[in-house]
């Protein structure tokens, strides 16, 4: 017990005796340095702990720029994506407006007492009509009435004729064009007109007025 109260009474100057390591240069001082020395450290000492300083200094400076190189990198995108959202849209240019709100331009109305150009054929209309058989039954000889309501005169009128069946089935269709000439704000009776030739089950006719020329 006595032995190891030396020991840590001395520290490290005992350690260095017991184990013959007082011996050594270097440690000599270093000896002198634990156990109560100068106060002044060795020269070695000096230059580990400014060492050890400078590493330490380099570290955080190496972490501060980490952080802020990967803050910077991750900011960056949020920057372009709010500038894209909050990118204001333009406002239209005053010629623009003023176009938009000019109203749109009716179409030209027509000259007072100028009509605008009517067929011919929409001022006639037939006001009777009928047909009967001709030669051996196989002529369809219509008789009509033509009302010519216009301004003018009109003539080579063309007109078509569908025939039925008893049981109201189309049949089939013939033309006739008429080339006298009808005056304006009259009517002309054309009578037993050859307008072709039908079969034995035509039953009915019915005619229609399809062109007319004017005069």
């Amino acid at each position: 017990m006595d032995g190891l109260y030396r020991i840590e009474t001395t520290g490290f100057a005992g350690w260095a005796r017991l184990y013959g390591l007082a011996r050594i240069p270097g440690l000599t001082r270093l000896n002198r340095y634990f156990s109560g020395g100068p106060e002044n450290p060795p020269a070695f000492t000096r230059g580990f702990f400014g060492l050890l300083a400078v590493l330490l200094a380099g570290l955080g400076a190496w972490v501060l720029l980490s952080g802020a190189g990967n803050s910077t990198a991750e900011s960056e995108p949020e920057r372009l994506a709010t500038a894209a959202l909050t990118e204001p849209v333009q406002p239209p240019t005053p010629q623009n407006a003023q176009e938009a709100a000019l109203p749109n331009p009716a179409p030209a109305a027509l000259p007072q007492g100028v009509a605008a150009d009517v067929a011919p054929v929409n001022g006639l209309k037939i006001s009777s009509q009928s047909w009967r058989r001709g030669g051996l039954g196989s002529k369809a000889l219509v008789t009509l009435t033509l009302r010519n309501g216009n301004d003018y005169a009109v003539k080579d009128i063309e007109i078509l004729c569908s025939f039925t069946r008893r049981d109201g089935s189309h049949l089939t269709d013939r033309r006739r064009m008429i080339h006298e000439t009808v005056n304006m704000k009259s009517r002309k009776t054309f009578t037993r007109m050859h307008v072709g030739f039908v079969n034995v089950n035509a039953h009915q006719a019915r005619c229609s007025l399809v062109t007319a020329s004017r005069i």
